[in-house]
């Protein structure tokens, strides 16, 4: 049993990140940032929540950049496949759901 408070995580980078759970091959983790990532493509799906601030979410669809403003409470779904890359606004703590290992 732990509780973990989202709006009090910080890191000493960018991206640092507290494990919360591994579960049969998916991680969850906390990430806080106040820089953006960088495009990337995972290895499989991946859930990107915000928890706190906002976050400008860039994505190509059929080869056309868009751009999602997720606000705390907004989740992103990263289907296989789905290039991407987070740009917060200011800092930003958010929750990730992955594959184990996955970039």
């Amino acid at each position: 049993m732990k509780i973990f408070r989202a709006k009090d995580f910080t890191a000493d980078r960018a991206w640092g990140a507290q494990d919360i759970a591994s579960m049969n091959g998916i991680t969850t983790r906390l990430h806080w940032t106040d820089q953006a990532y960088t495009w990337h493509i995972n290895d499989g799906e991946e859930v990107f929540a915000v928890l706190d601030g906002t976050v400008d979410m860039h994505y190509r669809q059929e080869g056309e950049e868009q751009v999602a403003r997720l606000q705390t409470g907004d989740i992103f779904y990263a289907s296989v496949g789905t290039e991407h890359v987070a740009r917060p606004v200011g800092e930003a703590r958010i929750l990730v759901i992955e594959s184990e290992g996955s970039i």
